[in-house]
Formats: structure tokens, sequence, C-alpha cells
């Protein structure tokens, strides 16, 4: 089945043009008006020059506005782009320079970001706002607002797109730079044949294009095809592969309301809404989550679970503790995957019911574990080695071919994916995922680069020396903690140098603990031992857990 994503969301939204497609609050959108709404924006993207290959970010809040903004360029063999909605204006600017951004598409609320990036990327042909900023904020830069965009142009005629047009999922990497992972969309078609197909009962990506529309009207006739809320972003690629699958098959996706994690919201919505399928993302999302479930508990009032049959985890550690709540309170499959958005899932742990635990992750049958000179790992041997995967793959890193070589690599005459998370295999087959052995810091599915955060901090006229790693957090698996040498003169506080970081970066950049300290004790070639750098920031500021 050579075609793209875009071409069988047209063929499922001919087949199913009554359905609700994407339920957001106060509004429902079927899939007729779906397509017809995408198909406005392709034409008004088009009439400004965006055309095939060209990239087009998304700077939003989960809702429909995110997956229109996705179908429209997929329309035009255009690529979607995602754009962290927590990134200040130079941020931004940087991603959208290094995807060479012909649009953005960006919430209302985001706009005052935007007007840096107006001003310095010059590959940008049109910025659309979706949606208006709030009354006494800033109105950013002066461009089309959504609604009047669409209502200004006729729908693009449909036409058909191959499955070599692209997506970039840009990533945290290990570099501190955003990279572009390139996904050719047979080959994340393929991807999601597990995920999204097997539950359905089709173990082979349709063959066909009817096939395929077969599938999806069929899921939907029978109340089989999935009500999907992703709880987590739709930037990331857990929330966004996650729901495209859901309306290839003719399901519904549910968003809550725009704004940060309203856990009383959210199940309000999966109860209101049936939703049987949410996305999060590790501890971070899931332990408010429970949290929630335990108060309205105790306060005699329940949240109503019947509808909710699978809970998919990816990119951060859920923890038993969260997953026991989840199978004490409702009769619901957690899948939590080890993936990442250079491939995968490597692994995952499936549980039922609390006898299922505790969890372990068995990897699918096209990981390996790689130790010492290229060799798979033998299980029980307690060697290291990383997880290498060798299924459906990106073609790359978008612009950065020395680093593409280093993770996707062919040994023995196949193409493995590497991004550098270590591993054991324990005698069962099991795998004991061990964390990025690149120094990369994992907050919640953020990915921090140390080096990042630590050229800020040097930049405080105060600061003389400083260290950034990851602890462990009960919560977000990792939180960010610095340690900082300061002159002896100086009366800078932790609160002034964490908000000295956040005036340049990301929110979840931050360190949430700083330890200040005279010096760093460094050898003379100027290394710092990182486990004295962990103790101190533990030891300053201990996390609580569950």
């Amino acid at each position: 089945m050579d075609v793209s994503i875009g071409t069988i969301w047209e063929a499922v939204c001919r087949a199913l043009p009554d359905a609700v497609a994407i339920a957001e609050p106060g509004r429902e959108t079927t899939y007729g008006e779906f397509d017809e709404r995408s198909s406005r924006l392709a034409a008004a993207l088009e009439e400004a020059g965006v055309g095939e290959g060209d990239t087009v970010a998304c700077y939003l809040f989960n809702g429909a506005a995110y997956l229109e903004t996705v179908f429209a360029a997929f329309k035009l063999g255009a690529v979607p782009v995602n754009a962290n909605y927590r990134y200040t204006g130079e941020e931004l600017s940087e991603l959208l320079g290094d995807a060479d951004a012909a649009a953005i598409v960006f919430s209302g609320a985001l706009a005052e970001r935007v007007t840096h990036a107006a001003g310095h990327v010059r590959t940008l042909k049109l910025l659309v706002r979706a949606g208006d900023p709030p009354g006494d904020g800033p109105a950013g830069p002066d461009v089309p607002e959504w609604e009047e965009l669409l209502a200004g142009h006729a729908p693009r005629e449909p036409r058909r797109r191959p499955g070599s047009d692209r997506l970039f999922m840009y990533t945290g990497g290990t570099t501190g730079r955003p990279k572009g992972v390139v996904w050719r969309q047979s080959d994340l078609l393929h991807s999601l044949v597990v995920p999204i197909f097997h539950p359905l009962g089709v173990t082979e990506l349709p063959a066909t294009l009817d096939a395929a529309v077969a599938i999806a009207t069929g899921a939907h006739q029978e109340g089989r095809a999935p009500t999907t809320m992703p709880v987590v972003p739709l930037m990331h690629a857990t929330g966004l592969f996650n729901t495209m699958g859901a309306l290839m098959v003719g399901g519904r996706a549910v968003t809550a309301r725009q704004g940060g994690l309203d856990p009383e919201h959210v199940w309000h919505t999966i109860a209101e809404r049936r939703v049987d399928t949410a996305i999060v993302a590790g501890n971070a999302v899931c332990r408010p989550l429970v949290d929630e479930l335990v108060r309205a508990e105790r306060a005699g009032a329940p949240h109503d679970l019947r509808s909710l049959r699978r809970f998919i985890s990816s990119g951060t550690a859920l923890s038993d503790a969260l997953k026991r709540a989840l199978h004490e309170r409702a009769e619901v499959t957690v899948v939590d995957a080890i993936a990442s958005s250079e491939g995968g899932p490597f692994a995952f742990a499936i549980t039922s019911s609390v006898r299922d635990l505790p969890a372990r992750f068995f990897p699918v049958p096209a990981t390996r574990v790689l130790g010492a000179d290229d060799r798979p790992v033998e299980p029980g041997s307690g060697e290291t080695g990383h997880l290498a995967y060798r299924g459906p793959m990106p073609l790359g890193y978008y612009k950065d071919t020395e680093k593409s070589a280093t993770t996707f690599r062919t040994i023995d005459g196949v193409r493995y994916a590497i991004p550098g998370d270590l591993a054991t295999i324990e005698a069962d087959g099991s795998i004991r995922f061990l964390g990025r052995g690149a120094g990369v810091i994992n907050t919640g599915g953020e990915k921090v680069h140390p080096q990042e955060v630590e050229n800020v901090l040097l930049t405080h006229p105060a600061v003389t020396d400083c260290v950034v790693v990851g602890v462990p957090d009960a919560t977000w698996g990792e939180r960010v903690a610095a340690v900082v040498a300061v002159r002896q003169d100086s009366a800078v506080t932790a609160a002034e140098l964490r908000d000295w970081v956040r005036r340049c970066l990301a929110g979840y950049k931050v360190p949430r603990s700083v330890v200040l300290t005279d010096g760093l004790p460094r050898t003379p070639t100027g290394k710092l031992e990182l486990a004295w750098a962990r103790k101190a920031a533990q030891d300053s500021d201990a996390g609580d857990g569950w």
C-alpha cells in the first residue's frame, strides 16, 4: 500500500463523513468536516507558496487545529513539524530555522513567543494564529486568524500522495539542540501495525487502500474503533502517532481543554466521552491522575472508569505503584513501552491486573541488546549493552549526516536504530532498562541536555563553575539539578539562578534544585566526578516517592 497517511485519512473521511473524528471541549468535528477544514488550510498554504517537501510547524496545544494542520500538510506532500509549546521565542526560532520552516500554525496564547520567529526565520512564508490570545495578553505578530483564513479559501481537491512523503519529529537528542527525526510515512505506517491494527485483529498492514478503509468502516460500525485521548501533548511522538493511528481505523480523538494538566477535568472527559484508550507519559502525567482518583474516592464521589480499557505510556518510567492503583480501580490493560522518536518500540511491559505485577519489559522480535564489538548480549550475563531496533525506523536526522550515521547503523548488513539507551537482559529474556548513556536528562518525557543549561548558568556574573545532572525523581523519572560554584563576595541565591535560566530556556529545563558551593572538584584535565555532583544534588533536595 504505497500511500501516505493523509491519503488513508481522506479515504476514511469519504467513507465515514458523519462520524465524529475529533471531540474537544465545546466542539465535535466529523470526519467530513475534518477533511474539509484541512483542505481549506491546505489551499491557504499552497497559495502562500508552501508545497511538496516544505515544512509546516505545529506550535499548538492539543486540539482539532493540531490534527487539521498535520492533515493539511499531508495533503500537499508537505512535512509536519512538531514545535514544543514550552519553548521560548528564541528556542522556537532555533527549531524553525533548523527545520527550514515554510509555515507555522500557532495557538493564540503563544502569540508573543512567535514574534521573535516572525522577525528572524527568513524561510517563513505564512503564519497562522489558531484562536485569539487572552484578552489582556499580547497580540503577537499581525497574521491571519485560523477561522478567517479557512473561510477565505475553497477546499483543495484531494490528490493521492505516496508513502515516501515525510514527517519530522523533533526531539531533544543528545547535543542540546533539537534534532528533526525524519520519518517516511510508509515506515511510520508499518510501525503502527502492533499498537493500532493488532487490537482490531489485523496482524499485518492492509495491502490496499480499499482494505484499509474496509477495516476502518467495519471497526466503526461494530463499535471496535478506539476512542483515544492523548493526555500527553500531541507534540510528542507517543501522543501524535497513536492519535493518528486511531483516525486511520475510524476511531475518535478526544482532547482536554488547553492549558496545564487538570486531572479532574481529564477523568470527567474520559467518562463523558466514553474514552477507552488514554495516552500518558510515565509518572509525570500518571501520578497526578492517580492522586485525583484517590481524592475523589475519599470525597465520596469516585470517577467513572467503566469505559477505560487501555492505558498507554511511553517516553519515561511508569512505576508499578501507579499501575497497581489503576488496576485496583478499573479493568484496564496498562501498556508501558520503551521507545524513542528514533525508533522502536524496543520493549513492552503489559499488565492487565495486579497479578501481573511487578511488571517486566520484554523485547519485541526486532530488538537486540548489543554489547562490546556490537555482539548480542546474552541473557543472564549481566553485561550492559545498547538497545538496538531493526524494524521500521526513520531515515535519519534532518541535515545531520554525522549524527545519523552514529544513531542509524548498519551491522552485518542489517540497519539498526541505536539511540543510546543502555540495558541488560535478564535470564528470563526480560530487559532491564538503564537509561540514556549520553548524559541526557529525561524529565517527564522531555529531554534536557546538561550542557545547554550549564551554558546559561555560566553567563551569570556571580557563577564561576557549574554542573547540571539528572537525579532520580518519583514523579518525573529524573529532575534537573545544578551544583553551582559562585563568587565568595556574591549574595546570589538559588532562586535567582533558576530565574536566570528561565529567561532563556523552557521551564522544564530550569533546575528544580540548585546547590551553591565555593568550587567544584575537578581534575587537572578539567573533568568532574558526576557521581559526586549527583550525590550533592540529592543530599540537598531529596525527592519524595510513591
